[in-house]
């Protein structure tokens, strides 16, 4: 299991909608946060060993209605 965070910026006005739209569509989606800063949201990703990281943003997330622009962040190792 590999784990990636993404941080995604959206048309003006459209956050919520593109919040909403990744937790309908992408089951792979663990978290969505609203943040503050240059981005809007911060979506959480628990993904397969096999995954190709790179084809999954492109395209499952920033296809959603809405996005503008994205920042993945990709884990090491997480701490308890």
């Amino acid at each position: 299991m590999q784990t990636i965070f993404v941080m995604v910026k959206c048309e003006l006005g459209r956050s919520y909608e593109v919040a909403d739209a990744a937790v309908e569509a992408i089951e792979q989606v663990s978290e969505v946060h609203s943040i503050s800063g240059q981005f809007d949201l911060m979506m959480k990703f628990h993904l397969d060993q096999d995954v190709d990281i790179g084809r999954f943003v492109a395209g499952t997330v920033q296809v959603l209605p809405g996005v503008k622009d994205t920042f993945t962040i990709i884990t090491f190792k997480a701490f308890a």
